[in-house]
């Protein structure tokens, strides 16, 4: 859109209460960013381009209809954030509430063993992004190497032994 994108247009489309609309992004951009500022937004639903022709059209009467959608891949993305999460009521070990979250994911990823090649593919960021994660969780957990990192994991209980936050280790999920 060369004037002003899809995020800017949802905005200002449901900005204006005189319209009764109903917002489904279909974009190229599947990035965490762009699916929570659309939703932010006021967008109802949000899929990728490569949704077949019937999806996008069922996808549009769900939405017309006052539901939500979102891409099966987004889907499954998030799903796995959500696993990776704390459950509801359980407290952070100390010794990692100094880490944000994303120091957080870099912990649990580096727990399963991931190189930072595969912890960038997972969270969608640069591998120099990865080693300044890794860094900061090294420095902020008083370790010197990502073995103290797996070790401090599983001792704290921030990470449990034969739990798999991976979303393909559920059964193709």
């Amino acid at each position: 859109m060369p004037v002003v994108d899809g995020i800017a247009a949802t905005r200002n489309l449901l900005a204006d209460t005189a319209i009764r609309s109903r917002v489904l992004m279909l974009t190229t951009f599947d990035g965490d960013s762009h699916v929570y500022d659309a939703v932010r937004a006021g967008a109802s639903g949000f899929l990728l381009k490569t949704v077949s022709p019937g999806q996008l059209a069922e996808a549009v009467r769900t939405v017309a209809a006052g539901e939500a959608i979102l891409d099966p891949v987004i889907t499954r993305r998030l799903l796995a954030d959500f696993t990776r999460r704390l459950p509801p009521g359980q407290v952070l070990p100390a010794d990692f509430a100094a880490l944000s979250e994303r120091e957080l994911d870099t912990a649990r990823y580096i727990a399963e063993g991931l190189s930072n090649a595969e912890i960038a593919a997972r969270m969608y960021i640069s591998e120099t992004t990865v080693k300044a994660h890794v860094t900061a969780v090294l420095q902020k957990l008083g370790v010197r190497d990502r073995v103290q990192v797996i070790v401090r994991c599983y001792e704290s209980g921030f990470v449990q032994p034969g739990r798999a936050d991976r979303p393909d280790s559920h059964g193709g999920a």
